[in-house]
């Protein structure tokens, strides 16, 4: 049986080795497409332990190269300094109104919270907001509005109601409100420990297609895998099916092995004019990898073979 994704035969086509400059790892990262390329903003440890996102590029999405100095460290100055004292992590990309919105977990003594900025080019970018509260990450936000109003997922975190997926909305990209559980977690099921939105939601004709990450607890530790879930065009609060196999899971060395073992994680896709997508994931939070997949086969998964959605 052919594979949902089909991992790209050159992976891990970005390591620590591909950076200019010194870090550790290279993982989860959020791409685009702008200019005529890939654009990849991808997350490393430093040597001390925290995290920075740097930038490559790309002429056909699989061949990146890295710019000579990091594109994101955390802040040293003003407001965001004391919220991303400790890394800022994870960067998703979302294009709507003619810019790029970035999101990215900050890391700091009082917890993870999410940091909200913008470039039109990536060459400058600009700090908006700091738009969460801790406990919180995995923001991703859909590339239109509803009603005027932008919409976020999200993955709050409670001890009664453990990693499930939200979505809220915001008339301004800085007040956040209107939110409402709509994805959980299933018991003994791949994804039954926690769940969180991965790559930005990709639009279909029969609805968004949202790339999400599961993890398992199993005796060896947990592992990460990755689902596909499909939400109503018009409300996306509306979930029209989630996906009952994972599509991707740790297979190759370098997704079993590494600084955290068993994991595969998205932050970012790519819809392809020819019908495909290319799913662009970290691996064991070490690499960057590659796959391939038909959007059409996913979203048959989420009406075809789906679980609740909670």
């Amino acid at each position: 049986m052919e594979p949902i994704v089909k991992r790209y035969e050159k992976n891990p086509i970005l390591t620590k080795d591909d950076v200019p400059y010194a870090v550790e790892t290279v993982h989860n990262a959020g791409v685009v497409k702008y200019g005529g390329k890939y654009v990849m903003l991808f997350r490393s440890h430093r040597r001390n332990g925290r995290s920075i996102i740097g930038l490559a590029e790309s002429d056909n999405g699989f061949d990146f190269t890295v710019r000579p100095e990091p594109f994101l460290v955390p802040a040293t100055a003003g407001p965001f300094a004391e919220y991303e004292e400790f890394g800022v992590e994870d960067c998703r990309i979302c294009e709507i109104d003619g810019e790029y919105l970035l999101t990215y977990s900050a890391y700091s003594r009082h917890g993870v919270r999410i940091g909200l900025a913008r470039t039109r080019d990536f060459d400058s970018i600009e700090r908006v907001a700091l738009i969460t509260q801790a406990d919180l990450r995995n923001v991703v936000i859909f590339p239109q509005k509803f009603d005027g109003r932008y919409a976020r997922l999200d993955r709050p975190h409670s001890e009664i109601s453990p990693w499930a997926m939200w979505i809220s909305y915001s008339p301004d990209l800085v007040h956040w409100g209107d939110s409402r559980v709509v994805i959980k977690p299933v018991q003994y099921h791949w994804d039954e420990m926690k769940i969180g939105p991965g790559a930005t939601p990709i639009k279909t004709p029969q609805g968004w297609l949202n790339i999400y990450h599961g993890v398992f607890p199993t005796m060896d530790g947990s592992v990460y895998r990755l689902g596909v879930a499909l939400h109503d065009l018009n409300d996306p609060a509306k979930v029209l099916g989630v996906g009952d196999e994972w599509i991707l899971q740790p297979e190759d060395p370098w997704e079993r092995t590494g600084y955290v073992r068993n994991v595969v994680f998205t932050c970012g896709a790519i819809p392809e004019d020819d019908g495909t997508v290319k799913i662009y994931w970290g691996a064991a939070d070490t690499v960057m990898c590659v796959g391939t997949a038909r959007i059409e086969e996913l979203v048959r998964l989420c009406l075809d073979n789906a679980r609740p959605a909670v």
